[in-house]
């Protein structure tokens, strides 16, 4: 595996000279001593596959089959309970007092320094959904009479306790393991042996297939994660951070299959749901070649432009398992300390864990109320009607309105269909269902995580890139409704 071409650094020298090693030219500019390679191969071997178990293998616990990261944060939210719920009740009402002192009050101080830079809006939206948090809590935690419009199972009951709650003890989870799956070299492995494909394809690295498998078995919160913190760490240039955010951070299998099964196609799970990631990766491949994301920067975190070079240096050359193998050895005989960085990962989370959860919660709950009590949606569902009739869906009028609320929340779309289910034909259900799961973006959670992990997209761009993958995902997915059903 020794290049004798190459210089040999051991491990002390590679940190003395501070090499920048997410830079794949400098990474594979050197080659390790022979005892460092092993220890590096083994080190980078033990703790990919501790990963790999936590991340990507289903295991049976307590009569239910989960990935092991599902299980954890799925225990957690158990173990916690009402004690979990009324902490992220806190969370939310403290973040919006605190923003309302930071943003409008104080001028200087820790406080102000993490509202700064909101707009003016934020704190308004922080209060709202403390509101909305409390109200819940209240209702259910101490049978408190409440607005039925703000707690109910349509609203309320589906944002706070399924996904407010999920998402908190996400991020937490997620900051103390993924350090195993970033820092030891199954990142720079993957991407390795799948750059070739990856980067004509999707205009992005081959390391995006990792955010793409963790976010289909665990969650699309692990995957906006993931590619952050890539992002921050200058793996990523701009604009492929944001082509693997909103192209590859799709929903976990668990809940795929929830929505699924709500649209009455349990009995064709597999072909439904394999269809439908399929569908996805074909959406996505053209997201990177139109507005607005076609605009974005091939520039790195560190204001240093993305090269031609650097391009061809993230190809492996040759021998693509021998340069995976050799990248992975680099970075996890050069990983930090595994102790301290958790507890950084875990800083980092609990910093964005109060805006995520107080906008979560103010816009999907407000979402879902405009669902349920306004035309809104079955207004804008008209939009989709000549394009549905043109390629011969049935059912129009009773999925038309599903398209565009998949914006609010992702379980939406299906849920609107739920009661028509045995008058709407199978095929129609196919085509919401899969669209609902290429959407990707929606308010109730990933576009919220996206904001608040200070990813470079703005607001206006996710809701046209929305409409984009929805447009598109009807139209390829039309396509596999008449060659199934």
């Amino acid at each position: 595996m020794i290049n004798v071409d190459k210089i040999i650094l051991n491990q002390e020298e590679i940190k003395e000279r501070q090499l920048d090693l997410n830079d794949l030219a400098v990474l594979d500019s050197f080659e390790l001593s022979k005892s460092d390679y092993s220890k590096g191969l083994m080190k980078s071997i033990i703790f990919s596959l501790i990963a790999i178990f936590i991340f990507f293998v289903p295991v049976t616990f307590n009569g239910k089959t989960d990935m092991v990261f599902g299980i954890m944060y799925g225990t957690m939210m158990k173990i916690t309970g009402n004690v979990g719920l009324w902490v992220v009740t806190f969370i939310v009402l403290a973040t919006g007092a605190l923003s309302c002192y930071g943003k409008y009050i104080a001028k200087e101080g820790k406080i102000h320094k993490y509202f700064e830079g909101d707009s003016v809006i934020h704190p308004v939206l922080y209060l709202l959904g403390g509101v909305f948090v409390l109200a819940y809590t209240m209702s259910a935690t101490m049978s408190i009479n409440m607005p039925e419009i703000i707690v109910g199972p349509a609203t309320g009951g589906t944002i706070v306790p399924s996904i407010a709650v999920a998402v908190f003890w996400i991020i937490i989870v997620s900051s103390v393991t993924m350090p195993f799956l970033l820092n030891y070299g199954v990142v720079d492995f993957v991407g390795s042996l799948l750059e070739k494909f990856m980067r004509p394809i999707w205009q992005v690295p081959g390391r995006a297939a990792v955010n793409a498998l963790a976010s289909f078995v665990s969650s699309s919160s692990v995957g906006v994660l993931i590619t952050s913190k890539l992002y921050k760490q200058g793996v990523y240039t701009e604009k492929e951070a944001v082509l693997v955010v909103t192209g590859f951070s799709a929903v976990s299998v668990g809940f795929a299959y929830m929505v699924i099964d709500t649209a009455g196609l349990a009995d064709r799970f597999l072909l439904v749901y394999f269809s439908s990631l399929l569908l996805t990766m074909i959406v996505s491949a053209f997201m990177g070649r139109i507005p607005p994301f076609n605009k974005k920067k091939d520039i790195y975190i560190n204001g240093r432009v993305q090269t031609r070079e650097d391009i061809i240096n993230t190809s492996s050359k040759g021998n693509v398992l021998g340069t995976g193998v050799n990248r992975a050895a680099k970075k996890a005989i050069t990983a930090p300390n595994l102790a301290s960085e958790m507890l950084t990962s875990l800083k980092e989370g609990f910093e964005i864990i109060p805006k995520v959860l107080a906008l979560l919660s103010a816009v999907g709950v407000s979402a879902l109320i405009i669902a349920e009590t306004t035309p809104l949606f079955v207004i804008m569902g008209k939009m989709f009607e000549p394009l549905l009739n043109l390629l011969q869906v049935p059912n129009v009028e009773l999925i038309a309105p599903s398209f565009p609320v998949g914006i609010a929340e992702m379980f939406l779309p299906v849920l609107l269909i739920k009661n028509n289910i045995a008058i709407i034909d199978a095929g129609a259900r196919y085509l919401v269902t899969a669209v609902s799961i290429v959407q990707m973006i929606f308010f109730s959670e990933t576009i919220v995580v996206m904001m608040s992990s200070k990813l470079p997209l703005k607001l206006w761009e996710l809701v046209i890139a929305f409409f984009e993958r929805t447009f598109l995902a009807i139209i390829l997915g039309s396509v596999f409704m008449h060659l199934f059903y």
